[in-house]
Order: C-alpha cells, then sequence, then structure tokens
C-alpha cells in the first residue's frame, strides 16, 4: 500500500514492479544481476480519485505515456530493495505534486511614490553623465 496522503493510498496490486537489468559501467555486478526496477503505473484503471486522474492525464511529463501510464525506471542503487524504495517515492512524489493547487497570480502595479522615484534615479543620472562630457574651455 502506497500512501498518497492521509484520504488516497494506492494498493499494491496496481503498481507492475518488475527486476531488470542496470544499463552503464558496474562489472560483473551489472552483467549478472537484475537490480534495476521498472514501475508501471495505469492512471486511467487505477482506483485514484478523479481529481487526481485528471491534474496526472495533463502533466506534460516524458514518464507519462500517450496511453496514460506512468513508467519509472530506477537503477542508481546497487541492491533491488534500494532501487525499488526510489521507485515507489519518486511514483509517490509525481502523484502529490499534482495535488498541489498553485494560487492564482494577481498581477501588481507599481505604487505613484516608486514610479517618481525611478524617474528621479534617472534624471540624477543622466545629470550625472552630462557632467562627464567635454568641458568647453576659455580659449
Amino acid at each position: 500500500m502506497l500512501e498518497i496522503s492521509t484520504h488516497v493510498s494506492i494498493p499494491d496490486n496496481e503498481i507492475d514492479l518488475s527486476a531488470i537489468r542496470a544499463q552503464g559501467a558496474g562489472g560483473q555486478n551489472v552483467n549478472k544481476v537484475s537490480t534495476a526496477i521498472h514501475l508501471r503505473f495505469d492512471i486511467k484503471a487505477s482506483s485514484l480519485p478523479d481529481f487526481y486522474k485528471e491534474r496526472l492525464l495533463q502533466l506534460s511529463d516524458q514518464r507519462i505515456t500517450k496511453d496514460g501510464v506512468i513508467v519509472i525506471k530506477a537503477q542508481e542503487a546497487r541492491s533491488q530493495e534500494a532501487n525499488r524504495e526510489e521507485a515507489l517515492t519518486r511514483l509517490q512524489e509525481l502523484i502529490k505534486s499534482v495535488a498541489i493547487v498553485r494560487k492564482k497570480r494577481r498581477p501588481t502595479r507599481p505604487t505613484l511614490s516608486s514610479k517618481k522615484k525611478r524617474l528621479e534615479g534617472k534624471t540624477r543620472r543622466g545629470t550625472v553623465k552630462s557632467l562627464r562630457g567635454r568641458v568647453v574651455g576659455d580659449g
């Protein structure tokens, strides 16, 4: 059972975990032992509430296929159990991320005093620069 929040959890039978051989350097261990974990989670066939399903399917994440299946590959650790935990943690974080409803941004306008201060600063800077010009001498 994977806990998402106090009210939402995913049963283990909805998460498909399979052990595969890891890629990259690692010597004999990589060639002999299947330590990497391939996690597959079908969003549409899951028991998640509709709110989570809709938000997950709208996400433009490369881990979500067109069919609505989340595919996560964990192969950082040398042990299969550590990779299993890593894959489940990543799935949990992905699902939790869609539950956060962001506040709508209300555009603000600069105050009158901040506008005046900005223009005075520009005028002062322009005066300093104009005084740097060539001095016209007496002759």
